[in-house]
């Protein structure tokens, strides 16, 4: 079927949809998720993947029942750019943490370096930053360093299809430090830390390394291009509505009036075969239906939204 349109709507406090927002730093984005209850009237909003309060970028905001696809667009695929500082080693591996070590950067040979992104492209496991908010027997792991404890966090896979240096800088810190500043593109699955990239670096180039800035440019098939800042929407906070939201994040189905009378009823659709886990089922006007998953030769509805 052909995917709908995506459409801006204004927003009122029974509307549903997406809100794709340029964070600026220093916002956190719960903060966030709190200016647009009050912009949009309602306290059914959501985000779909954290940014730490030094990050900008793509914050994909759910409001009511969009709320409930913010978990399938949190798993998508997200874009950065950042910059790396190689020579110094924090405690959040970020500019905002307590610097631990200083062992310094001369400049370095483009070809090691590259050799050393080259290592953490791919299929990799990688350990989480140890200021996040993972659980460790019921404590947030910030919580535990925070409290002189040294958590210990098991590596996870992710996948970093991108991981490029853009441009090298040499700096010197106040302290006449010699530093190197990386300005890299990262492309990567949900779940990776791109502050725990810029550490692997550092060691793998036998020094310390941390994050200086970080921009997140897009989650899923949202971009920078699409979001709005928290001045423009302030005036006027643009939605992107369910329609278009699950044309765009999911293979589709168009069925036929009677299996759309079943789908409302959240019914079994025998012999209906999905491209994908989960297919956004929509019904011959365009209008999406629920999200149905695959049971044999049958699909089953996973969430209906009708």
């Amino acid at each position: 079927m052909t995917t709908p349109t995506p459409r801006t709507d204004q927003v009122g406090s029974t509307a549903s949809g997406i809100a794709v927002l340029d964070k600026p730093a220093g916002w956190t984005s719960h903060q966030v998720v709190g200016r647009v209850r009050r912009l949009a009237g309602t306290r059914k909003v959501g985000h779909a993947g954290t940014l730490d309060p030094m990050a900008t970028g793509v914050l994909v905001v759910g409001i009511n029942r969009a709320t409930r696809l913010l978990g399938y667009l949190s798993g998508t695929s997200k874009e950065y750019t950042a910059t790396i500082r190689l020579g110094q080693r924090t405690l959040t591996d970020d500019a905002e943490g307590e610097v631990v070590s200083e062992p310094g950067a001369e400049c370095r040979d483009q070809a090691a370096i590259e050799a050393a992104l080259a290592t953490l492209r791919g299929d990799i496991i990688q350990v989480p930053s140890s200021v996040s908010a993972i659980k460790i027997d019921g404590v947030r792991s910030y919580a535990a360093v925070r409290a002189g404890k040294q958590p210990e966090l098991a590596g996870r896979p992710v996948h970093i299809e991108r991981f490029e240096c853009l441009r090298v800088s040499p700096r010197q810190t106040a302290s006449g430090l010699p530093v190197l500043d990386l300005d890299v593109e990262v492309h990567c699955s949900s779940g990776t830390y791109v502050r725990a990239l810029a550490r692997d670096l550092g060691a793998h180039l036998s020094t310390g390394g941390h994050l200086t800035a970080l921009r997140r440019t897009r989650v899923g098939p949202f971009s920078t291009e699409q979001a709005q800042t928290l001045e423009q929407a302030g005036e006027s906070l643009n939605l992107i509505g369910l329609d278009a939201v699950a044309g765009r994040c999911f293979a589709t189905v168009q069925v036929d009036a009677e299996q759309a009378a079943w789908v409302r009823n959240g019914r079994r659709l025998a012999q209906l075969r999905l491209p994908e886990e989960p297919t956004a089922v929509f019904d011959g006007t365009g209008r999406f239906l629920a999200l149905y998953t695959r049971n044999g030769p049958d699909a089953v509805a996973e969430a209906v939204f009708v």
